[in-house]
Formats: structure tokens, C-alpha cells, sequence
């Protein structure tokens, strides 16, 4: 990540409050780690990211190592206390295509290693582009995987705890490798479970059917399954689209709506359209 495309000149010091590991035992790690400002508020709202600052020396002589993360916590603060935010990370590692190492990532590892009372040097928030619509009419269509999904408890905590409810549709489609890695709806921490009883909320869940070979989540069927309801969304010109997570989400996404539409320039004509009109947004990442 290139540090020269972020202002990190107004960065700031946040101190961890807790860090969570929110996957079972022996799956993918997966943290939930709140932060808090002290002395100020942090002034974001759902659907932007903070930048963590690794301070360096890092390996090929960089000085500081920089990852941001969506902000999962709604603008009112995690649990309603201002000036506290969490971040979803994932414990990533990578393999060098020379040498066949395995290496920690840097943001990542350094994070999920964090203990309550520690520094962490932040900056941001960043992002205007991925953000909850102020019409309560208007319909949410979000697509999760992985830890895609930390916006997206943002937006729903905002619209249903701080706004007091929602009269638009609100659909969420979201997906992980088992059931068990379903951040935020498994045996470890039911965040989302809290919201199914909301009369304008459904979820819609997709995990793999291979997950002993590590494939991803099952989306494209889950996707097929709802085609009919997520187009006569997509052509509703109150609904807003958001994509997050893995690359790969966005192909099986279009994928089902080049079939709904009836045609790769039809849906294209349709994207175009929801681009232009600011109703379509993307956060995705390798």
C-alpha cells in the first residue's frame, strides 16, 4: 500500500480496550479488537476505514507499514461509547512464490497480538464513497464475505439501535469458508442474531461445500437462490448495492445478475446506471 496516497499527518494515538478472538478454536482467526481515543471523539460514520501504523524498520528498508481496516462499529461508538471502535482482523499469512516461506502479515499479526492497554498509532477515518443513504426508504442490498462483513455491522447497528429502525428493505447476503466462520452469527458471537426478529431486516447465509480443501464460500448459489428477489431489488431505484470482501465476491455477483438481466450488457447498462446514480459501491481486496 502506497503511504503517499493517505494524509497521515493528523495520526493519533488509540488505546486497546479489548481484543476478542471471535472464530472457534482451531479455524481461521479472526479478532474483534476495540480501540478507544481518548481525550476526543472520533468523528466517522458507517462504512469507513481507519489506517493502523506499524512503525518501522520493516523488511525492504520501509520506515512504517500501513493497513486499512473498515471501522465495525456504528458513529456513535461501540456499545454507545463515544470515541471507542472496533476493527474485524484476520490473522493473515503469505507465502513467497521464490522461497515457498511462509511469512505473518505485518498490520494483521501485529494486531491480533495486541493486549488491552496498548498503544496504537491510527489515522483517518478515510472513505465517503461506501456510506448508509439517509433515506430510511431507501433498500439496502449488502454482500459480505469474510471480513467483509465488518461495515455491514455497522450500518445495521446504526439504522436499527441508533435511528430506531429501518422502512426500506435491508437484505444481507454473507458468506465464510464453514458455518463457524460466519463472523458475527456463530457459536462464539451472535451480533447479527439480534436483528432477525426486525421486520424489514433478512439475512441470507453461504458457506462452502468443500471447506476441508479451503474453497470459498458457496455465494454463487445462495446468489442463484435469491436471483428473482435481489433483481427486482436491483431495478428498484430506491436500492443501494454494497459489495465488501474478497475480489472474487463481486465475479459471482455479476454473474447472477448477468443471468437475471438477460445479458452481460444489460446488467453492464444496469451497473453503469447504479454507479452514476451513487447506489453501487465497492471495498473489495485480494
Amino acid at each position: 500500500m502506497n503511504l503517499n496516497e493517505y494524509d497521515l499527518s493528523q495520526w493519533q494515538v488509540a488505546t486497546v480496550v479489548s481484543n476478542e478472538r471471535i472464530t472457534p478454536r482451531g479455524d481461521a482467526e479472526v479478532r474483534h479488537i476495540v480501540l478507544e481515543v481518548s481525550g476526543e471523539q472520533l468523528d466517522y460514520v458507517e462504512g469507513q476505514s481507519i489506517a493502523v501504523i506499524v512503525r518501522g524498520p520493516h523488511d525492504f528498508g520501509n520506515p512504517n507499514h500501513l493497513r486499512l481496516y473498515s471501522i465495525a462499529s456504528p458513529r456513535n461508538g461501540e456499545k454507545g461509547h463515544l470515541g471507542a471502535f472496533s476493527l474485524c482482523v484476520r490473522r493473515c499469512f503469505y507465502i513467497d512464490d521464490v522461497s515457498g516461506e511462509r511469512y505473518p502479515g505485518v498490520a494483521s499479526n501485529y494486531l491480533c497480538d495486541l493486549e488491552p492497554g496498548d498503544p496504537v498509532q491510527i489515522a483517518g477515518p478515510y472513505g465517503s464513497r461506501f456510506l448508509v443513504p439517509t433515506d430510511e426508504n431507501a433498500n439496502l442490498l449488502m454482500i459480505g464475505v469474510g471480513t467483509g462483513i465488518a461495515p455491514f455491522r455497522a450500518f445495521i447497528q446504526h439504522i436499527y439501535e441508533e435511528r430506531g429502525g429501518w422502512k426500506g428493505a435491508v437484505r444481507l447476503f454473507y458468506g465464510a469458508r464453514t458455518g463457524l466462520d460466519l463472523l458475527y452469527m456463530n457459536d462464539v458471537n451472535k451480533d447479527f442474531s439480534l436483528y432477525y426478529s426486525e421486520k424489514t431486516f433478512r439475512a441470507f447465509e453461504a458457506v462452502s461445500q468443500r471447506p476441508a480443501v479451503d474453497a470459498e464460500a458457496d455465494m454463487e448459489r445462495v446468489f442463484a437462490g435469491n436471483q428473482h428477489e435481489i433483481w427486482e431489488l436491483v431495478k428498484d431505484p430506491r436500492t443501494y448495492v454494497y459489495l465488501a470482501g474478497l475480489t472474487n465476491v463481486a465475479v459471482q455477483f455479476e454473474k447472477a445478475m448477468v443471468q437475471a438481466a438477460g445479458s452481460e450488457a444489460a446488467w453492464q447498462a444496469k451497473r453503469a446506471e447504479l454507479i452514476d446514480q451513487g447506489r453501487y459501491s465497492e471495498l473489495l481486496y485480494e
